[in-house]
């Protein structure tokens, strides 16, 4: 028999004071019926720090400012209209592209991340150019060079197209016209009946983006499914 003291030792039967024995954590001590200790099950993995969905937000950007720019590729609106699209794809087509596409990384969304960030890069890169342009207009461009870089997103626009195959027919429309677009623009630095025709693709691809962006917005916000955005998987 032990008896507990106030200072926290107990006094044992032979009359010896001896320091408590620790308690140990309830916890710890889930014993069931059959004697046999339970381990204590692992804490849930924690959630991604983004509750909202960025698509939306990539996918309008994205089509917003590649619809304006398509109103002077195809002549709807003429070069004084150029100033507003340059702004416009600073700060919406480029940099809030670009912070939609961190989010969805954030997400642990790859695929997403990996073409908003791009094409947010693209606008951004778009705009310094035709920023630097106008400050020294007499600045030669490489007709060849300027080809073959939109013939290179072209490239990477049809890589990433394989992609979509797994989700879904809007997402699919959107990056098979736009690889022909920059393929029609690449065409249309010799060509100006192939620029024109690549502002009428590119003016389809934009709205089908836009189109895309607010059938996921109501999706998630209204619960109606709108046609083409229902998964798919031809991979």
């Amino acid at each position: 028999m032990t008896l507990p003291t106030s200072n926290g030792r107990v006094l044992n039967d032979g009359g010896v004071f001896e320091a408590a024995p620790t308690r140990e954590d309830p916890e710890d001590q889930r014993v069931p019926a059959n004697g046999q200790r339970t381990a204590v099950p692992p804490a849930p993995p924690r959630a991604s720090g983004v509750r909202g969905n960025p698509g939306p937000v990539g996918l309008l950007a994205f089509g917003m400012t590649t619809v304006m720019l398509t109103f002077i590729e195809t002549s709807w609106g003429d070069k004084a209209f150029l100033p507003t699209v340059i702004a416009f794809a600073a700060f919406y087509g480029g940099l809030g592209q670009f912070i939609a596409g961190i989010l969805e990384l954030i997400k642990g969304n790859t695929f997403a991340g990996t073409a908003f960030v791009s094409y947010g890069a693209f606008w951004m890169g778009w705009f310094m150019l035709e920023f630097l342009s106008t400050i020294d207009p007499v600045v030669p461009v490489s007709a060849t060079g300027k080809t073959l870089w939109l013939a290179l997103w072209g490239a990477l626009t049809a890589a990433f197209f394989v992609v979509t195959l797994r989700k879904n027919f809007g997402l699919m429309f959107v990056f098979a016209s736009l690889a022909i677009t920059f393929f029609l623009l690449a065409g249309g630095v010799y060509s100006a009946e192939a620029k024109k025709t690549g502002g009428y693709v590119g003016f389809a691809c934009g709205a089908s983006a836009i189109y895309t962006a607010l059938a996921m917005l109501y999706q998630d916000e209204l619960g109606i499914t709108l046609p083409g955005i229902s998964p798919v998987r031809f991979v």
